[in-house]
């Protein structure tokens, strides 16, 4: 036997010894106790109100519909931002005349309760090289149908524009089939789902937006934020769609990507996070992937505008992005080939984006307001206590209290209740989980859930800034 076969063997012997040790250690040592009960008496198993009725089927979306409207935008050549505004068949404005003729025959099919609006403005900044250039969103809504809701408005979006490799190049090809042409498309679909005169009337009121300017600084976001508050709407919440055209990998169609920014305030998570959990539940798991921050690392979308303002904003983005085929004039180097054509998009995959989109807002437009002013005490006591304020509304049912691990990412429903405007978790403790609370209609939509947060309080002197600061 060799030196180095007898220290082999040694070394056997020596691991073979330890796992022996550590198995004797397990045996003998007691179990480990898990974590106490709460509520030690088990928590309430309440009976709650199915969701709603009437989903859109997923044979309602029209992929041919959503593939006819990328060609016809692809056709434009270019829709940079900084391209013709009045060329009917090569630049931006070619793209925004498409999508004008679109919305219009949903609107006409739709009866009339679909309203087109072309937003028109003018801006400058530092990718229009300091010039002001023009501009335009357009703009389907359809008006809820409650006295109150109706002023309470859901957002769809996708941006039209395009770029080519240097963003402020307005001549060369830019397809932008799936940045974002995709976007648009799914807008676009969800408006001819949700206006159809089949479906029942939505209590509050939809947007279905296509915008430009993105690519030159989110211009057209910023401007929507702008508008929708003008004309006197409190945003429920903004569905931002921008490259969702394509699965490049093996297996597709995968879930679709959600990203959430988590808010500003501590210990509890912000609209758009919440926003982003119902999304996942009305749509299940199976088809979306919730990506806690707020986009992809370092980069941004139209929905930044709402989230900066404190509204629930999220965006849909593709499961793997191919940046071979995005923000790149068409070309061929050393047998790669660079550009955003509609050739690489997945139709089946966008089809159902589309679809979740189309079903979130329609629930979302279903439900009653979520209550407001979510306050959570008990502090070194006992037990957890959450108040909230909640208007009179006929149509809602009751409203479930939500409670969570704080590292878990979904809420689980503790109990249900049908009046009153607080609840008392006995014997759970404030440091342990998280607690909400969401409104239910009768019709078994559910609002965004609402933290509770704890009370407005002075602040400590160590905290507070130095006056004249």
């Amino acid at each position: 036997m060799t030196l180095q076969h007898a220290f082999f063997r040694r070394q056997q012997t020596f691991i073979a010894l330890a796992a022996i040790v550590m198995l004797s250690f397990v045996a003998v040592s007691p179990a480990r106790a898990q974590d106490p009960a709460e509520p030690p008496g088990g928590k309430p198993a309440p009976k709650l109100p199915a969701w709603p009725s009437g989903r859109i089927p997923r044979s309602d979306v029209s992929e041919k519909d959503l593939r006819g409207i990328i060609t016809q935008l692809v056709a434009c050549g270019t829709r940079s931002t900084l391209s013709s505004w009045t060329d009917p068949k090569r630049g931006v404005g070619c793209g925004r005349d498409h999508i004008v003729a679109r919305f219009d025959q949903i609107a006409k099919a739709s009866g009339g309760r679909l309203q087109v609006v072309v937003d028109k403005w003018e801006t400058s900044g530092p990718r229009t090289s300091g010039k002001t250039i023009h501009l335009e969103n357009v703009y389907a809504i359809l008006p809820g149908t409650d006295p109150v809701l109706k002023k309470t408005i859901f957002i769809v979006s996708g941006h039209y524009d395009s770029r080519a490799s240097n963003v402020m190049d307005a001549v060369s090809d830019a397809p932008g089939a799936d940045d974002d042409g995709s976007g648009t498309a799914v807008s676009i679909e969800c408006a001819r789902l949700l206006a159809d005169v089949v479906h029942k009337p939505l209590r509050a009121t939809v947007l279905f937006a296509t915008v430009s300017g993105e690519e030159q600084g989110l211009y057209g976001g910023m401007r929507l934020e702008k508008w929708v508050k003008e004309q006197g709407y409190t945003v429920g919440g903004m569905l931002d769609n921008d490259i969702v055209g394509a699965d490049f990998t093996p297996g597709a169609p995968h879930r679709v990507r959600l990203f959430s920014g988590n808010g500003e305030v501590d210990d509890c998570d912000g609209p758009a996070r919440e926003l982003s959990r119902l999304i996942e539940e009305i749509d299940g798991v199976h088809a979306i992937r919730m990506i806690f921050r707020l986009d992809r690392y370092g980069r941004g979308g139209d929905q930044m505008p709402f989230y900066r303002a404190g509204d629930p904003a999220v965006r849909f983005t593709e499961p793997v992005e191919n940046y071979h085929h995005e923000h790149q004039t068409p070309r061929t180097e050393n047998g790669v080939f660079y550009g955003d054509e509609e050739k690489f998009l997945n139709f089946q995959f966008m089809g159902n984006v589309a679809h979740d989109n189309a079903e979130a807002l329609r629930e979302l437009a279903l439900a009653p307001a979520p209550p407001t002013d979510v306050i959570l005490t008990g502090a070194v006591t006992p037990s957890a206590k959450l108040a909230w304020k909640a208007e009179p509304d006929a149509e809602r049912a009751g409203l479930e209290v939500l409670w969570r691990e704080t590292t878990n990412p979904r809420w689980s429903v503790y109990d249900y209740v049908t009046s009153g405007d607080s609840y008392v978790f006995k014997d759970v403790s404030t440091d342990n989980h998280y607690f909400a609370v969401r409104a239910v209609g009768k019709n078994g939509a559910r609002s965004i859930a609402v933290p509770g947060q704890p009370p407005p309080r002075q602040q400590p002197p160590w905290m507070q800034k130095p006056k004249g600061h």
